[in-house]
């Protein structure tokens, strides 16, 4: 698959649009600004205990106190207690993590006012974004993500993702990332990893473990609430998740950008520094590539397939409603077999939808109705299908007896939501505008003002329904009675740029006559 990246910087943030085969697939908006992203570590202050939610909010500096449920806690959160004071305590000093003393594990069905009592001091990871009115979400079970691994501290396990279908290969990872990991450390093994050779995991792992030292430096002596670390800027953690052989283009037009970018694929993939360019010619990136134009067209509530169905996409408090119609185009005669190319079309669209929205919690999609029991089950198989590239975790429900579809998406940001309509330039958004009765009498003023100060050529430049309005009837024409009512020589001409309301005058030298 043919992958572009590009990244507009403006003065308010960077946007970035990830394009598969030229579609847009992904739209980010990393604010200048903008703090509390996922995977960011905070020293939290634990504020109030509420049993019955078995959760706890935890003061992170959000104007909105964090929360944190028991399940979020980590089995080894006896272990991060201690570190967290440890390392607050350490003056200056450097521990060896290797040596630390991991606790026992908490039980699964406990409660957490057992486990954070006395409201400590805590090393959390922002788990979700603030999302409207809530607070970001936290979690104890800290994961540093790498290009090839994801470091895990206070644990000994050793994962290989199942993406990697090779049982041969899953072991050769599992064997090697056992011989190379330091004690006190999980190590997950990503699916980037396959065929990778010692080495370069070993590299990878390195690199972790020294951000974890970093860690523990930045707590030492931190009064919380405070911001220990922070994760990647979604420009390098999108090319540490996403870089791969299909990456062919990567467009920036800022230059610390550019070479911010350009040394980590240096670093990290050394032969494919070579599709990384720096473009900046005065037109906007998003303009030359097409985005803007893709943007316009994908957002809004209504979304135009290329076969002349469409689907409706509305929010709710509880869940997102997508609607599949057919329109007007037909691919058969048969109403079974245009259902299901509608529909396998409508599925493609939605799961890039999904993806580009960064729509989350529950989606329930009403398709068009199929009687074919196998029908369904390929429109189920296809969506799983286009949903494959989504790195949010997902669920696809088959479809129920009422022909709707639901799916879950992990919601792990707001949503994307950019207004694509307009106002009209002629009502300012209002649906009025000035009756076409009042409209000549104020033209009628204007005029007049214009001939009692010496005005006697004039043109006047209008909407053409204007015009015909004004010019209508040989003898009798709005347009005659004012020449003959002014005594001016005045001609009238349409033009279609104009609003139904605007209207223009201009002098015999044909230069506008600015009131």
């Amino acid at each position: 698959m043919n992958k572009e990246l590009i990244i507009n910087t403006a003065p308010t943030g960077v946007e970035i649009a990830l394009l598969e085969e030229k579609k847009l697939v992904e739209l980010h908006n990393e604010k200048a600004d903008a703090s509390f992203g996922v995977g960011d570590l905070y020293l939290g202050k634990v504020k109030k205990i509420i049993p019955g939610l078995n959760a706890a909010f935890v003061d992170v500096g959000f104007e909105k106190d964090a929360f944190l449920h028991y399940t979020d806690l980590s089995p080894y959160i006896r272990t991060i207690l201690k570190f967290t004071q440890q390392a607050l305590n350490a003056n200056g000093a450097e521990f060896d993590f290797s040596k630390f003393q991991v606790e026992p594990e908490i039980v699964k069905t406990g409660k957490i006012n057992e486990v954070l009592n006395g409201k400590p001091t805590i090393l959390v990871q922002i788990l979700k974004e603030p999302i409207a009115a809530k607070g970001p979400r936290l979690s104890c079970e800290i994961s540093l993500p790498g290009r090839f691994i994801v470091l895990t501290p206070f644990n000994e396990i050793v994962a290989v993702s199942k993406k990697i279908h090779s049982g041969e290969e899953r072991k050769r990872l599992h064997k090697i990332v056992e011989a190379i990991r330091p004690k006190n450390f999980g190590v997950i093994v990503r699916t980037a990893a396959e065929g990778k050779s010692t080495a370069e995991l070993h590299q990878d792992l390195l690199e972790l473990t020294e951000t974890w030292k970093t860690i523990q430096k930045n707590i030492n002596g931190a009064k919380a609430p405070a911001k220990i670390l922070s994760e990647q800027n979604k420009t390098t953690s999108i090319l540490r998740d996403l870089l791969n052989e299909s990456f062919n283009k990567i467009v920036v037009n800022d230059k610390n950008i550019y070479h911010e970018i350009k040394s980590y694929i240096q670093r990290i993939a050394p032969e494919k520094t070579d599709i990384v360019s720096y473009i900046n010619n005065g037109t906007p990136l998003f303009d030359q590539f097409a985005i803007t134009k893709q943007v316009k067209g994908a957002f809004g509530k209504t979304v135009n397939l290329d076969s002349g169905a469409y689907l409706i996409i509305e929010h709710t408090e509880a869940l997102h409603v997508i609607d599949v119609n057919s329109g007007y185009k037909s691919v058969s005669n048969s109403q079974e077999e245009n259902a299901l190319q509608t529909n396998l079309e409508a599925a493609e669209e939605i799961a890039r939808q999904l993806r580009l929205r960064d729509i989350g919690g529950i989606i329930v999609v009403d398709f068009i109705d199929m009687k074919l029991p196998d029908n369904r089950k390929k429109l189920q198989e296809a969506m799983e299908v286009y949903m494959k590239t989504d790195r949010a975790k997902h669920a696809v429900l088959p479809i129920s007896k009422f022909g709707l579809m639901q799916i879950t998406r992990q919601r792990m940001r707001p949503e994307v939501n950019i207004n694509t309509a307009e106002n009209c330039p002629s009502c300012g958004g209002s649906g009025k505008i000035t009756s076409t009765l009042l409209l000549e009498d104020e033209i009628e003023k204007r005029l007049h003002y214009l001939s009692a100060n010496g005005h006697k050529h004039l043109s006047l430049l209008v909407n053409p329904i204007v015009y015909s309005h004004l010019t209508k009837g040989i003898f009798s024409s709005i347009a005659k009675k004012w020449k003959k009512r002014y005594s001016i020589k005045l001609s009238v001409h349409p033009n279609t740029n104009y609003g139904i309301v605007e209207y223009h005058f201009f002098d015999k030298n044909e230069e506008e006559i600015k009131f």
